[in-house]
């Protein structure tokens, strides 16, 4: 009996996932209006921002140009490889609409 009623709980909460689970919020950061190559490093951080001033000058501040560079274009430039990643990773997720500049820049670490 004990097994049966445990069954239906559990297929319960599987069709109403919120159900029995506590409340989450989440507190939307402050997002960039205008987004141009220097304010996406800055959003990136993690160090990548050293390198704005070259990389503006290279796809002549159109941040759409700076989304379809490619990794050997950005070596070519002097990027090293670790921030040719976070430039390479954080353009794919904000070309998908999955991450967006925030407001003030990240402090680097």
């Amino acid at each position: 009996m004990a097994f049966a009623c445990a069954c239906h709980v559990r297929r319960l909460l599987l069709l109403h996932p919120g159900a029995g689970a506590p409340a989450r919020s989440f507190y939307a950061q402050p997002y960039q209006a205008k987004v141009g190559v220097v304010e996406f490093l800055n959003g990136v951080g993690k160090g990548v921002e050293t390198h704005a001033a070259k990389l503006e000058e290279a796809v002549g501040g159109d941040l759409q140009r700076l989304l379809e560079t490619r990794t050997l274009r950005l070596k070519k430039l002097g990027v090293p490889c670790k921030h040719r990643k976070l430039i390479l990773s954080f353009a794919h997720k904000y070309r998908l609409g999955l991450w967006k500049p925030p407001a003030e820049a990240r402090k680097v670490q």
